[in-house]
């Protein structure tokens, strides 16, 4: 079976067992599993997910789309913003369903079955960075928002993106980009045959200074090596990744020192922040099918550094020194999941059954906070040695009741062991999940569902005299519609709501994300993909979503950042003679940025641009533009008390901004071999 980018509808006598999003296989008439092939833009039809916020996007649309930074291909997930108030090193922020979800809290983000979220992060709970990824080597991304899925557990309550790598190449990827303020970037990817399997490799250069006065030079070195045995049926792949980035940063700023002439909209009262990062990781993976189970496992192996040197309140804590502070980790992850799924009948009912388990463990030795001057270490704040191991089991059962009607019911169980330094707290939780679907009628089908999930605290925060709790549980549910009912078009409507017992805000004085009240999000989404030529796509997302405390507080109770309006709309051509290109317009609204409202930020409306032309057969041009219309908007904005020299000792409470960067051009010739 095959499914188009106009999307088939999928038989009712077909079974889809998905794992992680990948589409592994369905079950015929007879009983037999048969492979599906899934090409086009998007993979998002109508009978083989379970849930109206579910999705796949493929690789022909992550190549066509302008990117001003690696984060960034979690915008293809509706709903989801990607900024940045940092050097390009840096993990990126990301806001999703109301929330401001700093450098990743409660958004889970994997990359070939590897978790990139950090937990116990020295710079903050759940740092996600994706900037060593090959953006050329992604095959596909499958997103699901809500906590409704038993194999999601930690981070992933907002949502949960697996990006999945290439096993091999249509040919070979030869590309040199230069652009505006110092950009550079070169990559060079292939895949051969080699042992009875294929080897890809894919290596990655970047120079960047930005339009920042202090300039960011960095130096980005990624690299990927891949090999894969095995077909659809039967296979396994072990990938190796390597990557380093050095940058300076200028952070977000006080606005009264611009508004003041102190520096410019582009400069920084600190030139010494900036950081250093690596990382390096090896994967194995592997699949295996018969007539009616597929098992799959994984094992991981992360080590990763990390050193961040931010000034954020200036001379409020040290007016002699100032308040620069390095946050600074080794970390080693080891952890693996083994899964299997497998089709029954009992009493005339057919099932699809599926059980799992994940492992993970964290050695971080030395974790630090340390107070700084110009990156030099004045003292000592803190420095522990952390220990985090965690297990979680998850059962879901499929029931196909009748051809318009299937129920999905799962149970995750997860335990933590934390260890911080000679202290230590153990913790478990138990999350339901309950999935009703009706339909296709008139292709469109109908969801019902609901979730318990959970988020884990920082471990340096969940042990001692006074412990946070371990794992913050969170409920959510959603009432969704999916529709196919335009040939060409995938169109999905979701009301959702989701209560959080602790929120995870941002805190400009630590630099990181903090535990605050329990909250309380609502909201709609409205996503749709049309196809309306072999050459021509359209994108729309809109969501609009509701924030508030649950426990009354006199200073206010909205959540500080809690996104409200998000918008996109989007064109993608190609194939118009030797011409192909697109636009993209992304909107976010205002925000609060302190609990009674008094203060908010303003909304920002960028635009992207491309537009390509096909040298030869081989080769192409590309030139792309960001920040088109040169507006002058902000990546992010916060609200906190600072201190600048002369200002009272107890300083100045103020919007801190990191402003989008200048319309930025982009030239790529690109080779094919």
């Amino acid at each position: 079976m095959t499914i188009s980018g106009t999307m088939t509808v999928v038989s009712t006598t077909l079974l889809a067992i998905t794992l992680h999003g990948t589409a592994l296989a369905t079950e015929d008439s007879t009983g037999a599993l048969a492979s599906v092939t899934v090409l086009g833009h998007y993979d998002n039809a109508v009978g083989t997910s379970d849930a109206a916020s579910q999705g796949t996007v493929t690789a022909n649309l992550i190549a066509n789309r302008p990117a001003l930074r690696t984060g960034e291909l979690l915008e293809f997930v509706p709903g989801m913003i990607v900024t940045q108030h940092s050097g390009d090193g840096k993990a990126n922020q990301y806001f999703l369903r109301g929330f401001n979800l700093d450098h990743g809290t409660d958004f889970a983000t994997w990359v070939d079955g590897v978790p990139v979220n950090m937990r116990s992060n020295a710079h903050g709970q759940g740092y996600s960075d994706l900037n060593f990824l090959i953006p050329e080597l992604v095959q596909r991304i499958d997103y699901k928002k809500g906590s409704y899925f038993a194999d999601e557990g930690d981070f992933s309550s907002a949502g949960a993106a697996h990006i999945g790598l290439s096993d091999q190449l249509k040919q070979g990827i030869a590309s040199l980009t230069a652009g505006s303020y110092g950009y550079q970037r070169g990559v060079l990817a292939d895949s051969i045959a080699a042992a009875g399997g294929t080897l890809l490799y894919g290596l990655e250069i970047s120079r960047n200074n930005g339009p920042w006065q202090t300039p960011e030079q960095v130096r980005k070195y990624s690299g990927t090596l891949r090999y894969s045995h095995g077909d659809a049926q039967d296979g396994y792949s072990i990938t190796a990744m390597a990557y380093r980035n050095r940058w300076n940063a200028t952070d977000q700023v006080p606005l009264r020192a611009v508004q003041e002439g102190l520096i410019d909209r582009f400069g920084s009262l600190d030139p010494s922040d900036g950081g250093d990062t690596s990382r390096t990781s090896l994967a194995w993976n592997m699949h295996r099918r018969d007539s009616d189970h597929v098992t799959q496992a994984s094992a991981y192996l992360v080590h990763s550094s990390l050193d961040l040197y931010s000034n954020f309140t200036y001379l409020l804590n040290d007016p002699v020194h100032g308040d620069q502070f390095q946050q600074s980790e080794r970390r080693t992850i080891g952890g693996g999941s083994v899964s299997q799924a497998w089709l029954s009948n009992i009493g005339g009912i057919d099932m699809r059954n599926q059980l799992g388990v994940q492992a993970r463990y964290d050695h971080i030795a030395p974790i630090g906070l340390y107070a700084t001057e110009g990156r030099q270490r004045l003292s000592t704040v803190r420095e522990d040695r952390v220990n985090e191991a965690s297990v979680g089991l998850y059962a879901d059962n499929t029931s196909y009741w009748t051809p318009t009607f299937r129920t999905i019911t799962g149970l995750r169980y997860d335990a933590y062991r934390f260890k911080v330094n000679d202290d230590g707290a153990n913790a478990h939780k138990f999350s339901p999940k309950l999935s009703l679907i009706f339909g296709p009628w008139a292709r469109t089908e109908y969801f019902i569902n609901y979730g318990a999930g959970f988020h884990s605290n920082d471990a340096r925060g969940v042990t001692g005299p006074d412990p946070a709790p371990p794992l913050v549980g969170t409920r959510g549910a959603e009432l969704g519609v999916r529709s196919e009912w335009l040939p060409g078009l995938q169109s999905s409507l979701s009301l959702w709501a989701l209560d959080i017992d602790s929120e995870l805000v941002y805190a400009g004085d630590s630099g990181q994300t903090e535990a605050s009240r329990a909250s309380r999000r609502t909201g709609v989404e409205w996503s749709n993909h049309y196809l309306a030529a072999p050459w021509l796509l359209f994108d729309l997302d809109l969501a609009v979503s509701h924030a508030r405390y649950r426990q009354s507080d006199p200073v206010g109770n909205y959540v500080p950042e809690a996104l409200d309006k998000v918008a996109s709309f989007g064109v993608t051509v190609k194939d118009i003679g030797r011409w192909f290109g697109g636009f993209e317009l992304r909107y976010f609204g205002q925000r609060p940025l302190i609990e009674d409202n008094s203060v908010r930020s303003a909304a920002t409306t960028l635009a992207y641009g491309r537009i390509g032309y096909q040298l030869n057969q081989r080769t192409k041009l590309t030139l792309d533009g960001f920040n088109l219309f040169n507006r002058r908007a902000s990546d992010i904005d916060y609200y906190y008390t600072s201190r600048l020299a002369g200002e009272p000792a107890e300083g100045v409470s103020d919007v801190h901004f990191h402003p989008v960067e200048p319309r930025t051009l982009r030239l790529t010739l690109s080779h094919s071999f």
